[in-house]
């Protein structure tokens, strides 16, 4: 009695993709069509036919595993008795030991209108322009169709003549093992016609290169890793077919001063020691021109301020971000004899405030006051 598991040489727990791979394999190696006139292979591949044809039937398979056997197997059956996915992995077997010949349908696959391929563009912008928005003129080089031959790739608007080789079909049949085969003609293409009078322009193919200026418009609001989509700006199709489309992948440099997250803008903003004491108003940059903001008396370094709407829109409109200003006191690095005075009578009146005021701290954390 055969083991149909050993025959495809996997173990009885196989899942049906583990027995797909193996068969699939198994049947690629022992194909009578690349083992012309070997007997011992055509027998190997009619026994991993039936074993797969038992197997990959959840039925079948089962009967086998209980009762080692299944009604009808055994008589080495043709293609067309296998149920299943047999039919789905004949045809992947089958184009790959055919290779590149195929089977029919060339010539219209040939002669078919096939989109231009798309294009990608690496764009990069400051803050500003990604803010606000810019218009920018780019170069794009790409294949477009021939303006001479109106991209037929003929001369003079020349009709192409019909393929000799392939009488048009743009296919040529021979014989493959088991098999009438069909693979696209060498001599056309494929496409069942041959040019004999080339365009000096485009020397036949219907394309030339140019480098096409384009004027791209960037909206408001964009960010690093967006894209632009331009419609039918990519290169020019075959055979009529559509121009494929151009991709704009944006880049945003870091600022100098501001940070931006998302749509709100960061800054830090030094304040005097004397404004953090006694409060006041103080000017801050803003991404057009410059804002006020009040600062009460007591600010710590550190602090956060905010401008409503004074950051980025949102991409297509909507309501803009904030502008977050965190300010930081400006400790002088040299100072009068008059200020050295003052300051010295702030701390005489001071003593030790601060330090006081941080060990009551401290000892806060540890006694739980």
């Amino acid at each position: 009695m055969k083991d149909y598991y050993e025959t495809l040489g996997v173990s009885r727990s196989a899942t049906p993709d583990e027995l797909k791979k193996a068969y699939r394999q198994l049947a690629l190696k022992f194909h009578p069509d690349r083992n012309a006139g070997d007997k011992e292979s055509e027998e190997r591949f009619k026994e991993i036919n039936e074993a797969y044809s038992c197997l990959s039937d959840p039925a079948k398979r089962s009967t086998y595993d209980r009762f080692g056997t299944v009604d009808g197997m055994g008589g080495g059956p043709g293609f067309g008795s296998f149920s299943g996915g047999f039919s789905d992995i004949f045809g992947d077997i089958f184009e790959d030991i055919l290779g590149g010949f195929g089977v029919g349908g060339g010539s219209q696959k040939a002669n078919r209108p096939r989109r231009g391929a798309d294009l990608r563009y690496d764009m990069e912008l400051n803050l500003m322009e990604a803010a606000f928005g810019i218009d920018k003129d780019i170069n794009i080089p790409r294949w477009e169709s021939c303006d001479k031959c109106s991209g037929s790739g003929s001369a003079g608007g020349k009709t192409p003549e019909r393929c000799l080789a392939c009488k048009g079909s743009g296919q040529t049949m021979f014989q493959q093992g088991f098999f009438s085969v069909s693979k696209t003609c060498g001599r056309c293409g494929g496409s069942g016609v041959v040019i004999t009078d080339p365009c000096n322009e485009c020397s036949g193919s219907g394309k030339v290169r140019r480098t096409r200026s384009l004027n791209v418009k960037i909206p408001p609001g964009v960010d690093t890793g967006m894209k632009l989509k331009l419609s039918g700006e990519g290169e020019a199709g075959t055979k009529g077919g559509p121009q494929g489309d151009l991709y704009v992948y944006l880049s945003v440099h870091e600022h100098p001063f501001f940070k931006r997250h998302e749509r709100d803008i960061y800054c830090e903003v030094p304040i005097a020691f004397y404004v953090a004491v006694f409060g006041g108003e103080i000017e801050v940059p803003k991404l057009k021109g410059s804002g006020k903001i009040k600062i009460p008396s007591g600010t710590q370094s550190g602090e956060i301020f905010r401008l409503r709407g004074e950051g980025v829109q949102r991409v297509g409109g909507g309501q803009k971000g904030d502008l977050i200003v965190k300010v930081y006191i400006d400790v002088p690095k040299k100072v009068t004899q008059r200020q050295r005075e003052l300051l010295e009578e702030f701390a005489k009146e001071s003593g030790d405030e601060v330090q006081r005021s941080f060990s009551e701290k401290i000892k806060g954390f540890f006694t739980g006051e």
